[in-house]
């Protein structure tokens, strides 16, 4: 994280968001992104896959929406503060979604035990964003 907090200082733009927020924030955004597309992957080789088929949903949805957020967040110079909010709130409904469901199967998939930490991350990092955001 220490490394995208410099990448951000190094920018000498002042975003609406303190550098490490930013870094922190991306950085869950990333870990979310990958562990619910390798969650995805886990589940579509599964003996139960069409069981699992609104997590893999939902873990592919939630890798997209969390893909685009971090993307806008890292270039948080002039983006509108309506769609910055939409954005987050998107991604929190995505993380909370996937979360739901890798929970329900954490106990027989340890790929969705991790999905279900790193989404629950997502969702807080996003929160603290919002929570700036409309100080």
């Amino acid at each position: 994280m220490r490394q995208t907090r410099e990448l951000f200082d190094s920018l000498g733009i002042r975003s609406r968001l303190p550098s490490e927020l930013l870094a922190s924030a991306t950085v869950a955004l990333a870990a979310s992104e990958q562990a619910t597309t390798v969650c995805a992957t886990g589940m579509l080789s599964a003996k139960d896959a069409e069981e699992l088929r609104t997590a893999i949903s939902r873990d592919l949805d939630c890798a997209d929406v969390t893909a685009v957020t971090r993307r806008i967040l890292a270039r948080d110079m002039d983006t509108d503060s309506a769609l910055l909010t939409a954005q987050i709130e998107a991604c929190i409904i995505a993380c909370q979604h996937s979360n739901e469901e890798c929970s329900r199967h954490a106990d027989h998939h340890d790929h969705c035990r991790l999905c279900a930490q790193a989404t629950a991350e997502a969702v807080d990092a996003c929160r603290e964003i919002l929570q700036t955001l409309q100080a």
